[in-house]
């Protein structure tokens, strides 16, 4: 299932502002890649426009390419809808249906596409359970809504909901921002075990998160307020946390600036 992802010279525009400059990097298949990087710098901004989740907000356009195994997804035959069917999204706060129950939370995206038969859907609600590790703790509660799961669990409910429908790719955007050490510690050891299937990009303001999860790093930097954000360095991750190529980059992780 999972793809490589090769971003292309993309420059992002929300109107007249040019939020992001010039970005070229590839994402490896079953690899977990982290974005880094000050508040503003671009990088939530660069990981919305992997499965086109920025087009939402009047105004953004994008300039460049991004390639899912060799195939534009900005190109003018390709569905948005479907391309965000294909790269999965985990958004910063657990975004759960609080009143429908926990079954129906994880095949909410299969039913929007049509769905099957009960039985397909619990199978496949059971799957994408076991697959964010959740499965044994709710198991017994399927009908109970999702709204009364702690915060750690809501969060790997909605990671279920996202594998649910067979992505290629997933995209977390700070995923553990909200949450606490031992539910943070539960997800990063998911994401582990995600990326034997997925691709996985991560946008964590967590260094030492980023240094523990990840197997290449992304570092994004802008030179001033209103300017727009640049791809830094691309590196492995122990590279990037042990000897840094640009001094901007070992600034940031040692924690002289951000």
């Amino acid at each position: 299932m999972a793809k490589r992802i090769d971003v292309k010279d993309l420059d992002i525009y929300y109107g007249k502002f040019h939020a992001v400059d010039s970005v070229t990097l590839s994402v490896p298949p079953r690899n977990v890649t982290a974005f880094i990087g000050p508040s503003g710098c671009g990088k939530s901004t660069v990981l919305r426009t992997l499965n086109r989740m920025h087009e939402v907000i009047p105004g953004a356009r994008v300039d460049g390419e991004v390639l899912l195994d060799g195939e534009n997804i900005y190109g003018s035959n390709v569905d948005p809808v479907q391309v965000r069917r294909t790269i999965g999204m985990v958004f910063q706060r657990p975004n759960p249906f609080p009143t429908m129950s926990i079954r129906d939370n994880v095949v909410a995206g299969l039913k929007l596409a049509g769905g099957g038969s009960k039985r397909e859907l619990d199978d496949i609600a059971e799957r994408a359970l076991r697959g964010a590790n959740l499965w044994n703790e709710v198991k017994d509660r399927l009908g109970k809504p999702g709204g009364g799961l702690s915060g750690g669990q809501q969060q790997r409910l909605c990671i279920a909901r996202a594998i649910a429908v067979r992505p290629d790719v997933l995209l977390m955007d700070e995923p553990c921002s909200a949450l606490d050490p031992i539910s943070t510690l539960a997800i990063e050891d998911l994401i582990g075990e995600l990326k034997k299937d997925y691709t996985i990009v991560i946008v964590t303001h967590n260094m030492q998160q980023a240094a523990r999860v990840s197997d290449q790093t992304a570092f994004f930097n802008l030179a001033g307020v209103g300017q727009p954000g640049r791809l830094v360095e691309l590196n492995d991750t122990e590279k990037i946390f042990s000897n840094p190529g640009e001094k901007a980059t070992e600034d940031y992780i040692s924690g002289r600036f951000g």
